[in-house]
């Protein structure tokens, strides 16, 4: 099983590139950083964790910046998207993003997407809340096509452009893994079956694993090997038990959830998650 770490990279907190050496240094495989691209002061939309929303949820940084300075840093750390929201991100815009990220960290891009919560959010940059879906659906497989074909065009409800040309392609071939966040479902895991390369639950909105057999059924009713789907847990507590569960359970990641606080606590939070990779 491998080990990840996420965090919501803010002005105020350890910089990405510091944060990832300690990483790389410390033995886990991943880096993810989590995205808004801003807050509306409308606050109409309840925060899904309960309560007020924290304050790292108004500083974050732009994740491809953010990758782009931990990629440069480091030289076998995977960096990942945790998650890109794509209904916030013009497709040809996020292809080109990402594609450069993968090209800057030598192939070693994961492209962790969502649909977003933050109804608000969501509708100052164009998508209907109702449509979040099918919206998402239609940018990713517009960004694989960018990714993956020189004569690129697509032609749907949402997206739609002529035959172009998107360069640089992403080093990873076919292309960099497609890993879908949200707490899974019957809606869910059809999109993940047609289009994504993994799945990344958030550790405690449900239990997982009570999850993973209908994941599986999908997808071999779809006549797709339910092993070529990859499962991490985002935000995973770091405790030797659930760690140890999610290792039975055959979870090919665990990624834990770095405070986004002084670089002290930071790094203690960093060799604690360490401790458990035995």
């Amino acid at each position: 099983m491998h080990f990840g770490a996420l965090i919501f990279p803010t002005d105020q907190t350890i910089r990405p590139d510091a944060l990832a050496g300690e990483l790389e240094a410390a033995g886990f495989e991943s880096f993810w950083v989590a995205e808004h691209t801003h807050i509306p002061l409308s606050r109409r939309t309840p925060y899904p964790g309960g309560g007020d929303l924290p304050d790292m949820y108004w500083r974050t940084m732009d994740p491809f910046v953010s990758l782009t300075a931990a990629a440069l840093a480091t030289e076998r750390l995977k960096v990942g998207t945790g998650i890109c929201l794509v209904n916030q991100h013009h497709p040809i815009n996020a292809a080109k993003q990402a594609a450069s990220v993968d090209q800057l960290s030598n192939g070693r891009f994961l492209f962790g997407v969502g649909v977003g919560w933050n109804e608000d959010e969501m509708e100052h940059h164009g998508t209907d809340p109702a449509k979040r879906r099918s919206t998402a659906r239609e940018r990713i497989l517009a960004i694989k096509e960018l990714w993956t074909a020189d004569d690129a065009e697509f032609h749907g409800d949402y997206v739609d452009f002529s035959a172009s040309a998107s360069y640089p392609k992403p080093v990873t071939t076919p292309h960099p893994p497609v890993i879908m966040g949200g707490a899974g479902g019957p809606v869910t895991f059809r999109h993940i079956v047609e289009y994504c390369d993994g799945w990344m639950p958030i550790h405690g909105r449900a239990d997982p694993l009570e999850k993973l057999p209908l994941l599986r059924q999908m997808a071999d009713e779809a006549d797709r090997d339910p092993d070529s789907i990859e499962v991490s847990i985002y935000g995973c507590p770091m405790r030797p038990e659930i760690v140890e569960r999610y290792r039975e359970a055959g979870v090919d990641r665990v990624v834990f959830w770095l405070p986004a606080d002084e670089p002290d606590r930071v790094l203690s939070a960093v060799a604690h998650g360490a401790s458990l990779m035995t």
